[in-house]
């Protein structure tokens, strides 16, 4: 398993501090990092849970979706003499398939909200001292208004051996995962609220729509929009450097494409869950807790 070694002080660094600060700097560091990393393993299960319903709400949408589409082939025996019965069916479908077009994005919108305060933890690492005599903590974050304090008392091992940076650079490999992931998501997303059986329909997104309120900032604070585009950034599969093209829709697919998206959807295969799981736990042995 590859782990970060512990480092000593770098050019980057701030100078060592004098022992007596070091000594007011680790345990409020200490603190810190648990809490940030115990978010960073709620906000995983918030993920977890989150992609799970949108994936429940996704194939109810296409169940509904097919079940329209198909409605005037359907065998319905006894039930065939009844009045305008494959309308009526018809109807319901529909109003079936807008309920779950809603609980789906809803569950997408978690999903971001879950990366963005993944972001957000992994940038509210850093503790740093007040003023030139470093009498007392003040900020947590990623910068300090004192150009001198960068937060990681000089580069000392914060617990055991680790320095601030090495518990950094595990946040940023996990986070890469799931923001790749959440891209792709959303090209998913996109696919599907977009199917209709009517020729005519209100919900026909492209990549640069939108599909929440607000969207776009939480994808900004993620470095998944483009400001030079003015559109989010296209998905792409881990390690491959060119982005994915967004191809035209296809607003009334067939039964096979629908299961590759529902397949692609339960693979996650942007996130190496093995991985991810090693990186807690190491996380949680460095730090003696538990982060399960």
């Amino acid at each position: 398993m590859e782990t970060p070694e512990p480092k000593s002080q770098s050019s980057s660094s701030s100078p060592v501090p004098p022992s007596s600060l070091a000594r007011l700097w680790r345990p409020a560091a200490q603190r810190n990092l648990r809490n940030q990393w115990s978010k960073m393993a709620s906000y995983r299960q918030q993920w977890l849970y989150s992609s799970s319903s949108a994936r429940t709400h996704a194939t109810s949408l296409v169940n509904a979706y097919l079940s329209q589409k198909y409605m005037p082939l359907m065998e319905l025996g006894a039930l065939k003499d009844m009045p305008d019965i494959r309308k009526k069916a018809s109807l319901k479908l529909s109003k079936q398939q807008e309920l779950y077009r809603s609980k789906l994005l809803s569950s997408y919108k978690e999903m971001v909200d879950a990366v963005v305060h993944m972001v957000n933890a992994s940038k509210s690492m850093r503790c740093f001292l007040k003023g030139s005599s470093g009498n007392s903590i003040v900020q947590f974050g990623s910068t300090c208004e004192d150009v001198n304090d960068t937060g990681d008392c000089g580069g000392v091992a914060v617990f055991v051996f680790w320095s601030i940076s090495s518990f950094e650079k595990l946040a940023q490999e996990l986070i890469q995962m799931f923001k790749l992931e959440l891209s792709l998501k959303r090209l998913l997303v996109l696919e599907l609220v977009s199917i209709s059986c009517e020729v005519l329909q209100a919900n026909q997104f492209c990549w640069s729509d939108e599909l929440y309120p607000g969207e776009f900032g939480d994808l900004k604070v993620c470095n998944l929009y483009s400001e030079e585009t003015s559109e989010p950034v296209h998905p792409r599969l881990k390690d491959c450097k060119s982005d994915m093209p967004t191809f035209q829709r296809n607003h009334q697919p067939d039964h096979e494409v629908l299961q590759v998206c529902i397949t692609t959807w339960l693979a996650e295969v942007n996130i190496d869950s093995h991985r991810v799981d090693e990186i807690f736990a190491v996380i949680g042995e460095e730090m003696h807790v538990s982060l399960s």
